[in-house]
């Protein structure tokens, strides 16, 4: 349904009422546009003064005239008011402009009617034009008055003078109105009021009869509205649909202006080579010159010839030859050639020359490329014939040239659209459109005449100069028509807005634009000043649309219809005459993303915000959006505008770092196009810039999982990136924000350890081959050079992956190798050149001559650099194989060589420059004084063999040497003059020849040393092992570094495509690093770890973000229990090694742990949190828990579990071997045994009796005898109890399910059994699953074949709900909110790859309606699942870490513990700085480290006791 309300303005100012034919053609337009039901309205009884008619044929206006003289009624004011038009068909006399004025209408209004009163059916009633189609209806509330003659027409006149108002309204009521609905099938709306003779029809009158008109119309609408709605299409939803559909209708729209034919032999040429001819594998260049109609002749050909299948290359240019190679090879047949239309390529430059570029010649089969092209456009032309170059003497390509159209063809299509709009042109003004024709004859330009001739009259004085004779010059006069006629400031404003728009825009928004924004101005005005005078008027507007109608088309983009220029060069000729200067560009940019901003709930940022609210069509975006289709142009359009007009900062700020505007392109299915706005213009010298990268690098891990399930972005976000809050404050303020959009929900309390890492910003190689060599300067420029000699080159993060490229006498060299040292490069070609470069600042390439003092050329071309280092504005080289080391300057003059014994392994120069180094063969060092280039001493060992590597320790005056066998040797530097002394070796038990890389470092103290099957870390303070860490079983490390702290230990294995880290405290491999490739080179930057992968391809991560991860904490197994005290601010883990962790929630930190002499197999929590009881080799373990102290230990005890009475002074340990013992936890003395073993046993709530199943019975054993003292049994029904639950808002009463499906309940002080209900088959109880909230208002019974099964005691009822795959863990709320459970979700299983390990999703579900709170990816595996009664769930994984989850909102809770553990970010918690508490006589032992989770533990409900009592009730 089309809402139009463009008579709304004119209803109140009868000045600007349209004439008649306007309010026909607005009328009309609404009814042809309206996607379903069109509706027309005229309310009220005061329409103002009748207008004139504006167009009257001839013949009906001569018969006023002869009639009007014949009874001597003076026609002298009509007949000058109208004047003849022969141009109009028919011809037809038109009404002055001079008279259209309403006060000028009144004096000529008097005249008619008096001619009126002299005629006979004179004026005609046709409603034709103003009833509806059979596919809509029209509603019509009319209150007019309409004259009607029923008498001859000697009775005329004093019928006329007799009639009073009453008599027409009758007239109308009861003849005229039912006649036409009885014909027309109308629908009328009447009401009955009662009138107050004394007041008349008050104000209460009027509001009873509009509102019941209105619920009339209401009812009926609703009823129209619900069966048109079949024929509306739907909307469609993803991305890739709306696009095709798009394509489509736009294909269609272009297709249409196809009005001039062309000549059948380039028809032919075309169709016959790219649709029938499948042997010729040729691309067509379709060239012409501007507006000869190549892209028209394009979406006309693929609409009438083809059947296509619409696909657009939205890409970025790094991805765009991967995206063409995928789509040439995956998607073309036999049956469904593929064709690509490369349409303007010529007109953006080098963009559309690498887009050509990256298309392979020749074309694979079934592969069709059309271009088109200006001919003046030599660029283009040139660089396409040399990538299509001949083949075998025939040309590399078809070619196809648009000519300019005859001009007879040009007139037959202007006196078509002559005719289409109801007018001709006479022979003389024929004449001059011929001659028009001849200096322009194309196709627009007969369109911008046929606009230009709609304004003749046959009486118009038209000369040669009153036809502009070109195309610009034609739209520029069109134009400056339309400024006299609307207003400049009106004309000037829309066409701006038009033409700056970055896809178009709506009516309604350009409606909008204008209200606020422009108004009209004098005529005279200077256009170029935008200048302010009257508003505009809604009138105005709509007026302005229907003169626009002929410069515009309209197409679908993000799901609405937008309007977009007829051809590009109107919006040239608008840029020239009214946005010509650079500050007029920029106000109507801003004024459009002031405009967009408000449309998603951002403030309007200009002077004129109060004009916003008057914006009737404004929604406010939620995060919860139904479809957000709807809102990706006006998304688009405001990046576009902000970027245009310099407000970057507002672009971060507002939408960058906005969960708002990332859940509306998330949900638009426009995920790629957010990465790639976090992604672009990113500049190390803007602000938050590595945060956008890691926002852009998290969406892009969790692409398909978000694809799925789009509403939970906010969840993924906060899992991902609370982890860095500490490196990158300002994501503090983005999860805040994602918290308040996110409501009730899912939140994250405390991330679990990451078991993947993204990187923070990945690059992809321009070439398909592997790399050859990759090195990195520590300012962390990367080069790489590739196995085709090609060599790539990053800068950092605001660049891409660069080629560069080195020629030498006009040919490109090709690349061999790379060397880096400081901040130089050093490049060495397969042409035996070798450059040097420093790409720091600007950039600077040398060539180095005569790098060898042999000039054999032969002998120069089979060496390799070996060795490059430099120091201080020198550079030093070594050669393989090779004695010499040569010394040249930044300039590439050499300086001096040096001469060794024996080939050089390395080289080493002193920070002073004063002295090199050179390692050789055999272990043999020499040492030369690089001024006088003396040689000062060498020195060996032959223990070792050939040095690998060398480090200087000038601080301890040492050297340190690391031979091929990965042994490192420690040299006196003290006396530089005398021999080499060494004072230390240090053997490597492995392999020969096994040395990969090594790495010192003097501030940390320490040296790393890799080879293929272990990794060596030592303290180069005391020269001492520190640890040595083995490969996997089977595979073998490639390369190791550390990270920047020195805390933790990357590497990389064989045939792995990740980059595991390990722990260096502990020894624990605690995360990967994420990978697309098999890692080739693991490099360092001052601020930055880099994996270059063998595919080129490079990915890099924040020094920073790397720390963060290795500091979070987990445990040494899966977390198996967990235990939260009352208040909920400690909480307990086990995982059965060990230790007992004890954790504080608002920091998210381990503080302490409990140290046992053996795994602890149980551990329990007193219920008044004091007490810790835990069992470990069978010993039983009592702590305290706010001193850490282990004030009891009872040995031999067999236990298997520890239960505690609720006023925490009774423990009962079970044993299913043994006695089960009743012990006092203040003395340990034992009050009784119990000689039976009860199964799944609790202790009763009064603390009086333990509970549990033996032999299919249930029994209750005194907690003071140990006897049997109670029995509840089903002997008699031959059934077993499977499960049972303890109430503890009632005490005496047990809760028991039977094996056949009844339901009891056990009074166990009364010793009575009340049977209530029998379940039925498919929600039988699964013991293992079975549990209840605390209240007793849910019963958790099953949960199998993807559903969850409940018992909703409160309201005696059952529950059932489908999951989304099979259920994983269960667990309800404490009080009885909700459940939370985790199921392996179906629709990840085939195609997610977000997280490799783990398909789990965690869901919370209300319990009173079923409806789904949230969810979140659970990306480990999952073995623990817990709810305390704060609304917090614990998730415990297998890989020792967990994660606290929130539901619904608790959002102050959420951010105490972001700002708390924001105090805490500078702190290094480690396991030395956390309490260890050991236990009474237990043997010393080394502690392992741990990792923990968060829950508080279970409360009672006293409001329950009334609420079931009637259940309990025997």
């Amino acid at each position: 349904m089309c809402v139009w309300p463009r008579l709304r303005s004119c209803l109140f100012n009868m000045n600007c009422w349209p004439d008649e034919n306007t309010r026909q053609q607005l009328i009309r337009e609404c009814r042809e546009r309206s996607a379903g039901l069109f509706f027309l309205a005229l309310i009220g009884h005061e329409y103002g003064s009748a207008s004139l008619v504006s167009q009257v044929e001839v013949s009906d206006f001569l018969l006023l005239l002869q009639g009007s003289q014949q009874d001597g009624v003076s026609t002298q004011e009509l007949e000058s008011g109208y004047h003849r038009d022969e141009n109009s068909i028919p011809a037809s006399y038109r009404l002055k402009p001079s008279l259209r004025h309403p006060h000028c209408a009144e004096v000529m209004m008097t005249q008619v009617e008096e001619a009126k009163r002299s005629q006979i059916n004179v004026e005609k009633v046709d409603v034709d034009g103003w009833t509806s189609s059979a596919n809509y209806k029209s509603i019509i509330n009319i209150h007019f008055f309409f004259f009607s003659p029923r008498s001859g027409p000697s009775d005329q006149a004093s019928l006329i003078s007799d009639l009073t108002d009453g008599d027409l309204l009758a007239e109308l009521c009861d003849t005229f109105l039912p006649n036409l609905i009885t014909d027309r099938h109308l629908l009328v709306y009447t009401t009955t009021t009662e009138c107050d003779s004394r007041h008349g029809y008050t104000t209460n009158n009027r509001r009873g009869y509009a509102e019941a008109l209105s619920q009339q119309v209401n009812n009926d609408l609703l009823e129209l509205t619900d069966g048109d709605r079949s024929s509306i299409p739907e909307p469609r939803g993803d991305a890739w649909s709306r696009e095709q559909e798009e394509q489509e209708e736009l294909s269609h729209v272009l297709s249409s202006l196809y009005e001039v034919i062309l000549p059948e032999e380039e028809q032919v040429s075309i169709t016959n080579i790219h649709v029938y001819q499948r042997d010729l594998h040729l691309p067509l260049l379709i060239t012409g010159g501007p507006c000869t109609g190549k892209t028209v002749l394009l979406a006309h050909y693929i609409i009438h010839e083809t059947k296509p299948r619409f696909k657009g290359l939205d890409v970025s240019l790094t991805e765009l030859k991967d995206y063409l190679s995928s789509i040439l090879t995956s998607l073309p047949s036999t049956k469904q050639p593929l064709v690509l239309l490369l349409d303007g390529l010529d007109q953006i430059d080098n963009f559309g020359l690498q887009i050509m570029e990256n298309l392979h010649t020749p074309l694979p089969p079934n592969v069709k490329v059309i271009y088109t092209a200006s001919p003046n456009r030599a660029r283009f032309l040139q660089a396409f014939v040399l990538h299509y170059p001949q083949q075998h003497g025939c040309s590399g390509y078809s070619h196809v040239q648009l000519r300019v159209v005859k001009r007879k063809q040009c007139v037959k299509m202007l006196v078509t659209l002559l005719k289409d709009s109801g007018r001709k042109v006479t022979s003389g003004q024929l004449t001059l459109v011929n001659q028009a024709l001849d200096h322009c004859c194309l196709p627009l330009y007969a369109r911008l005449l046929h606009a230009h001739t709609l304004l003749w009259q046959s009486d118009s004085d038209v000369t040669e100069s009153s036809l502009p004779l070109s195309i610009h010059s034609s739209i520029s006069a069109l134009l400056t028509h339309l400024e006299h006629k609307h207003g400049c400031s009106v004309v000037a404003h829309a066409v701006s807005y038009l033409t700056l728009s970055c896809v178009g825009l709506t009516e309604a928004e350009l409606a909008d634009l204008l209200f606020v924004y422009s108004d009209r101005t004098p005529d005279d005005c200077d256009c170029g000043n935008l200048s302010d005078n009257v508003k505009t008027l809604q009138v105005d507007v709509e007026r302005l649309f229907l003169d626009f109608k002929g410069f515009l088309i309209t197409r679908t983009v993000g799901g609405a219809q937008v309007l977009l220029w007829v051809n590009r060069h109107v919006g040239l000729v608008v840029l020239k005459k009214y946005l010509d200067r650079h500050e007029l560009r920029e106000k109507i940019h801003k004024e459009m993303a002031d405009y967009f901003k408000s449309w998603l709930g951002h403030e309007s940022l200009n002077t004129k915000e109060h004009a916003m609210k008057k914006f009737s069509s404004l929604p406010q975006v939620s995060s919860r959006l139904c479809n957000a289709g709807h809102y990706v142009r006006q998304v688009t359009e405001l990046t576009y505008h902000l970027k245009q007009s310099g407000r970057l900062d507002d672009l971060d700020s507002g939408l960058v770092f906005s969960p708002s505007f990332h859940q509306v392109m998330v949900q638009a299915g426009l995920l790629g196009d957010l990465v790639a706005m976090l992604e672009s213009e990113v500049s190390s010298e803007s602000e938050y810039f590595k945060e956008r990268l890691l926002l852009a690098g998290t969406l892009k891990s969790a692409e398909c999982f978000l694809r799925s399930f789009p509403l939970e972005l906010f969840t993924v976000m906060e899992s991902r990136l609370l982890p860095f809050v500490r490196v990158f404050p300002a994501l503090q303020s983005y999860i805040k924000d994602s918290r308040k959009k996110r409501g009730n929900s899912i939140g994250v309390l405390l991330c679990p350890c990451l078991s993947c890492v993204p990187p923070i910003q990945r690059l992809k190689c321009g070439n398909k081959t592997s790399i050859r060599e990759a090195v990195s300067t520590e300012f962390g420029v990367v080069v790489e050079v590739l196995n085709d000699g090609s060599v790539w080159i990053w800068k950092g993060y605001e660049s891409e992956l660069a080629k560069l490229s080195l020629s030498c006498e006009q040919h490109e060299l090709v690349l061999k190798g790379v060397k880096s040292s400081g901040q130089f490069f050093l490049l060495s070609t397969q042409c035996n050149k070798l450059f040097v470069c420093d790409l720091t600042g600007p950039q600077t390439i040398v060539e180095i001559k005569n790098y060898l003092k042999d000039d054999d050329e032969a002998k120069q071309s089979s060496k390799r650099v070996d060795g490059f280092v430099s120091c201080r504005q020198k550079l030093f080289m070594s050669w393989e194989n090779e004695s010499c080391v040569s010394v040249f300057d930044i300039s590439g003059e050499i300086l001096m060589y040096f001469y060794c014994q024996s080939p050089v392994t390395c080289l080493a120069v002193s920070s002073d420059g004063f002295f090199l180094y050179c390692a050789m063969e055999e272990s043999t060092v020499a040492i030369f004084d690089i001024n006088t280039t003396a040689l000062l001493g060498t020195c060996s060992n032959p223990n070792f063999s050939a040095i690998g590597s060398m480090f200087l320790c000038e601080d301890m005056e040492m050297m340190a040497t690391v031979d091929r066998n990965g042994n490192v040797g420690l040299w006196d530097l003290t006396d530089k003059t005398q021999p080499l002394r060494i004072v230390k070796e240090l053997f490597s038990e492995v392999e020969s020849n096994s040395l990969l890389s090594a790495e010192y470092c003097d501030e940390n103290n320490s040296l790393l040393v890799c080879q293929r099957n272990c990794v060596t870390w030592w303290d180069t303070c005391n020269w001492e092992l520190w640890d040595k860490f083995l490969a996997p079983q089977g595979r073998a490390f490639t390369q190791a570094v550390a990270s920047h702290n020195r805390q933790l230990l990357l590497a990389s294995l064989e045939t792995v495509s990740l980059v595991l880290v390990w722990r260096l405290s502990t020894g624990e491999c605690v995360f990967s690093l994420e990978m697309s490739d098999q890692p080739f080179a693991l490099l360092k930057s001052s601020t930055n770890i880099i994996c270059v992968a063998h595919d080129g391809s490079l990915a890099v991560w924040d020094a920073e973000m790397i720390h963060a991860a290795g500091s979070s904490f987990r445990m040494q197994g899966g977390v198996k229990d967990v235990l939260v005290d009352e208040e909920g601010k400690w909480f307990y883990t086990a995982d059965r090694s060990e230790s007992v962790w004890r954790w504080c929630l608002d920091t998210g930190l381990p503080h302490a742990y409990f140290l046992h002499d053996g795994p602890v197999e149980k551990v329990k929590l007193s219920p008044n949190c004091l007490q810790l009881v835990s069992i470990s080799a069978g010993d039983i373990y009592l702590w305290r828990t706010e001193t850490g102290e282990n004030v009891m230990r009872i040995s031999g005890s067999r236990a298997n579990d520890i239960l505690i009475t609720s006023n925490s002074n009774i423990g009962v340990s079970i044993s299913d071997h043994g006695l089960s013992r009743v012990w006092k936890m203040a003395q340990g003395n034992i009050v009784c045994s119990i000689h039976l073993y009860l199964t799944d046993a609790q202790v009763s709530p009064e603390g009086t009796f333990l509970i549990g199943r033996r032999h299919g019975d249930l029994l209750a054993a005194s907690l003071w005898s140990g006897s049997i003292s109670k029995r509840f049994s089903c002997a008699e029904s031959s059934e077993h109890i499977t499960a049972f639950h303890l109430l503890s808002h009632h005490p005496d009463f047990v809760l028991v399910m039977a094996a056949s499906g009844a339901v009891y309940t056990w009074n166990v002080a009364e010793e009575t059994v009340c049977r209530h209900f029998h379940l039925p088959h498919t929600f039988y109880c699964q013991p293992q699953h079975f549990h209840m909230c605390n209240d007793g208002s849910y019963a958790l019974l099953s949960t199998e074949d993807n559903t969850i099964n409940l018992l909703d005691l409160s309201q005696m009822r059952l529950c059932s709900f489908k999951t989304d795959g099979p259920v994983l863990k269960a667990c309800l709320d404490k009080n009885g909110d909700f459940i939370a459970y985790i199921c392996c979700h179906a629709s990840l299983e085939n195609h997610c790859s977000c997280y490799q390990q783990s398909r789990s999703v965690l869901t919370a579900t209300r319990l009173s309606d079923g409806e789904r709170i949230g969810r979140v990816h659970l990306f480990k595996i999952p073995q623990t699942l817990m709810v305390c009664k704060q609304q917090r769930v614990f998730v415990g994984f297998d890989d020792g870490s967990l994660g606290v989850y929130s539901v619904s909102n608790v959002m102050s809770d959420e951010d105490d513990m972001i700002n708390e553990r924001e105090k805490v970010k500078n702190q290094t918690f480690c396991s030395a700085s956390i309490f260890t508490w050991i236990s009474l006589l237990t043997k010393p032992n080394t502690p392992k480290s741990a990792y923990c989770s968060k829950l508080r533990v279970l409360n009672n409900n006293n409001n329950a006791l009334d609420l079931y009592s009637a259940f309990f009730r025997h």
